[in-house]
């Protein structure tokens, strides 16, 4: 008989072990080691079975085992000193605490006091399933780095009831996807209470007087908070209920209400958990991808609540905002129709002090070939932000070009989107094997630190350290983690072809599946076309060749996932397992269902190459490759994302690309794939199998050594978020500061007064004069500008040259420009003029332009407003002029 409520029923602890339920109780155990080895000692079979969960091991280990467990001197002896570590981890003063801002004050004055950052999943752990993929790993990665650097900052998200699917496969291969009920009394997270002890409530105004509520349930993630809002609350209708059911699912309207709690939710629980628990409120407002924008309008309602114009509260919430972007082509941003976005705002619903004209303005596509009567969400992120970046520095570049129409008149390298290439959490994804050979050699605190903080690339001794490690240690430590992988892979595919339908008579082969000494490759991520899972299929015949080789074989682990309206994506799946089926080959590559962090942090140790082929430059950043190169793996890569800017020979391979104007799709994956199977047979495979005098593949060695010397403190989440505190929290803060309800109306009234005058600014005439007769290097050009600035002042603009060297189509590169001075006031026909000295600094083709921008001390960028003044082209004989 089926149960009408189900619960769980929480241990009573005897008193010596009551310390393991806050150890339970804090996330940092899915990253620090000696926590989790105790709750392995309790019952290493359970904590397997529990699926490595404290709370679920703590509420199924038998009260005679934690009797037992009570008894032992030495396992309480090492409880008390990691509950201990713990306290001291999340009060003591890390990194952001001792950071001397530029040595005024040893807190940092600059620094904000607290930081909110929102995302639609978080990947902390596999105990805790709100993830789909890179984006939820990022996001979790960036919260684990954020706490131990000692960076103030609280998650926001959403609690989803099914999480993300479990996937496995039909006999034929057909991915099929399950959503298990998650039970939060189950998942390592609490309900925030009021102080009467109630829960605490957001609620949302819908359309028709209805109303949308959420709970708020908190995971602690080390000494970060993370705020995830539940709507399946029993006082909310049906629907209601269902909004937060799975992680992106549902149609349409489905997917704005979970945006609209997100975004405008998340700032109340925010608010909430800051009054409940004292802590600070934050200064600065980070949105990981568009979803989560609506957070802006609610922040700009809460200053409509205080009177505030909506211009002006536009200003003051724009400065304190960040908004990074994680999508390289427009088919990936979550678009709305204008009119289900508008039903959910104004009067009747959401937000009635804000004009739903103004919401919609902000979404609006205004860029060429943009959609009138759609509503962008990265479009409102980047217009709610005063501070945007792209996840590598290709994806800026991708970035800046595809968002360019925002900022007409600006060449695509100057729109106003930096880069912050993405990093991983190395205490999450490094090996336990690999973490003991660092502690062997270093120390297991300065080990922990290197991982977790890290240093200067080439120039922090713990990772340098990796130089002294034996050869034979290394290639031991690769071997284990390579048989530890067969291991897995065989178990998971015994139970996927269980679920396939196949008797276990028949599955006698699958204990031959895969060697420990064989060249392992390893591919495992989301499967969009774009990322090209079946390339390696190209050439099928040439595959087996590799794979069977009578020397040199090579075997191939293969995971991953497609979005369930993804049908392409699925036959993609499907063609690759039905390969991987053929006797022929099924022992040298394996396709391993229900990809995740279990299987991840498995699959990325025991590959001896990573492989990313992907359509470039449709990859944003692509971390799995750096979580597989923190083991000792190399990359085998197309030069797109992360890979573009930090490969070397010296640790890894580039895929040749064919993305030329002139090749099509096919021909491209037929040049690309040979390239790849050029590369295995010829030079990955000959250098893992080429021995040196002592019997180790001592060049492939080296090459595991400069990976992790090199590469390893490059790709560590420790140092992006350092780079988000430094580049974008703290201007973001100091803005934040500066843009009171004062300034922040100075600046809008400026904006509009800017706007409205701006027609009539203009370039009238260029001229110039050399100090030679000739234009050579070391000479000097004289600039000579009349300009017309209409009703605007000097004060409101800034006139400048800038110069370089030109392309065949006359383009500046690598610009640098040079403010022009003021002569003195208007002429007789109201023009101004600006005069300045030019260098000629640099040899070859040279030519130079002047343009007017607006400037004022508050802007975050000269292209904030997206106006500029240029010549025309009858400025004067020498506007534009070129040199060669």
């Amino acid at each position: 008989m089926k149960a009408i409520r189900r619960f769980t029923v929480r241990p009573v602890l005897p008193q010596p072990l009551g310390p393991l339920a806050e150890l339970a109780g804090n996330l940092r155990w899915s990253w620090h080691p000696r926590t989790r080895d105790l709750f392995t000692a309790l019952d290493p079979d359970l904590w397997e079975s529990s699926g490595r969960d404290p709370v679920r091991l703590l509420g199924a280990v038998s009260p005679a085992r934690l009797a037992e467990a009570a008894r032992d001197e030495s396992y309480v002896r090492r409880l008390t000193e990691a509950v201990d570590d713990l306290r001291e981890y999340v009060t003591g003063s890390r990194w952001y605490q001792e950071r001397d801002a530029e040595g005024r004050d040893r807190l940092g004055p600059e620094l904000p006091r607290a930081v909110a950052y929102f995302s639609p999943e978080f990947g902390i752990t596999a105990a805790l399933p709100q993830y789909s993929g890179g984006l939820g790993i990022l996001a979790g990665d960036h919260l684990k780095a954020a706490s131990d650097l000692g960076v103030p900052l609280i998650g926001v998200g959403l609690l989803y009831r099914h999480g993300y699917f479990r996937q496995s496969l039909s006999r034929d291969a057909w991915q099929q996807e399950h959503y298990p009920v998650l039970d939060p009394n189950e998942l390592p997270v609490s309900l925030l209470r009021e102080s009467d002890g109630t829960p605490a409530l957001v609620s949302l105004a819908l359309p028709g007087g209805r109303e949308l509520r959420a709970h708020v349930w908190q995971a602690q993630v080390g000494r970060v908070p993370l705020l995830m809002l539940d709507s399946d609350v029993e006082e909310n209708d049906p629907g209601e209920r269902d909004v937060t059911d799975r992680l992106y699912g549902g149609g349409s309207e489905h997917r704005l209400l979970q945006e609209m709690l997100l975004g405008i939710g998340g700032v109340r629980a925010v608010r909430t958990y800051c009054r409940l628990t004292g802590h600070p409120e934050p200064e600065v407002f980070h949105t990981n991808e568009g979803h989560a924008g609506f957070l802006g309008l609610e922040r700009i309602h809460e200053l409509a609540v205080q009177a505030v114009d909506f211009d002006t509260a536009l200003e003051a919430v724009r400065a304190g905002t960040v908004f990074t972007t994680h999508t390289p082509v427009p088919a990936g941003i979550d678009r709305f129709d204008r009119e289900l976005v508008a039903r959910h705002f104004g009067p009747d619903a959401e937000l009635p002090r804000i004009d739903v004209g103004d919401i919609l303005r902000l979404g609006m596509e205004t860029h060429q070939g943009g959609e009138p009567n759609v509503f962008n969400m990265a479009v409102m992120g980047l217009r709610l932000g005063s501070r945007a970046n792209g996840v590598s520095t290709l994806h800026g570049a991708v970035s800046r070009e595809m968002f360019a129409g925002l900022w007409p008149g600006f060449d695509a390298e100057e729109v106003p989107i930096a880069s912050i290439t993405n990093g991983v959490h190395a205490p999450t994804w490094v090996a336990p094997e690999v973490f003991r050979l660092g502690a062997r050699q270093i120390g297991e605190r300065r080990t922990e630190h290197a991982l977790s903080v890290g240093g200067a690339p080439g120039g922090d001794d713990r990772w340098d350290a990796v130089a002294d490690i034996q050869d034979a240690d290394i290639w031991e430590l690769r071997r284990t983690l390579r048989a530890q992988l067969v291991h897995e892979a065989r178990r998971r595919l015994h139970e996927s072809w269980r679920q396939r339908g196949a008797a276990t008579a028949e599955l006698g082969w699958i204990d031959e599946v895969l060697d420990p000494d064989v060249l392992t490759i390893g591919f495992a991520r989301r499967v969009p076309s774009y990322k090209r899972l079946t390339l390696m299929l190209r050439d099928r015949d040439r595959l087996m060749e590799l794979l069977r080789h009578p020397d040199r074989p090579v075997q191939i682990v293969v995971a991953g996932k497609a979005h369930p309206a993804d049908d392409g994506g699925k036959r993609l799946i499907q063609e690759l397992v039905r390969f991987t089926d053929d006797p022929r080959v099924r022992r040298h590559i394996v396709f391993l269902p229900d990809y995740g962090m279990a299987m991840a942090q498995k699959l990325y140790p025991g590959c001896d190459v990573w492989l990313n082929n992907p359509l470039r430059p449709l990859e944003a950043c692509g971390t799995s490759g750096m979580k597989a190169a923190l083991n000792g793996c190399l990359n085998l890569s197309v030069l797109d994302g992360w890979w573009d800017e930090w490969f070397e020979p010296d640790f890894g391979w580039a895929i040749p690309t064919a993305d030329g104007a002139a090749t099509d799709d096919d021909r491209r994956d037929e040049l690309e794939a040979a390239a790849l199977y050029d590369l295995l047979e010829r030079r990955v495979a000959p250098r893992f199998y080429e021995q040196g005098p002592g019997g180790l593949p001592d060049r492939w060695i080296e090459m595991v050594r400069r990976t992790l010397t090199r590469l390893g403190p490059k790709v560590l989440a420790g140092r992006m978020v350092r780079e988000y505190v430094e580049k974008l929290y703290v201007p973001a803060a100091r803005a934040h500061r500066v843009l009171d309800a004062t300034a922040a109306g100075e600046l809008a009234a400026w904006k509009a007064r800017v706007r409205a005058g701006w027609p009539r600014v203009a370039v009238d005439h260029v001229e110039a004069s050399a100090t030679g007769a000739v234009a050579e290097l070391g000479a000097t050009l004289s600039l000579r500008v009349r300009v017309r600035l209409g009703e605007l002042t000097p004060d409101d603009v800034e006139v400048q040259v800038l110069a370089g060297r030109v392309d065949p189509e006359d383009h500046i590169a690598d610009v640098s420009p040079v403010p022009l001075k003021s002569t003195g006031g208007p002429d007789g026909e109201g023009r101004l003029v600006y005069e300045g000295p030019l260098a000629l600094d640099r040899t070859g083709p040279f030519g130079y332009t002047v343009r007017i921008l607006p400037s004022h001390r508050l802007l975050a960028s000269g292209a904030e407003l997206g106006l500029v003044a240029v010549p025309s082209e009858a400025t004067g004989e020498e506007a534009g002029v070129l040199m060669r």
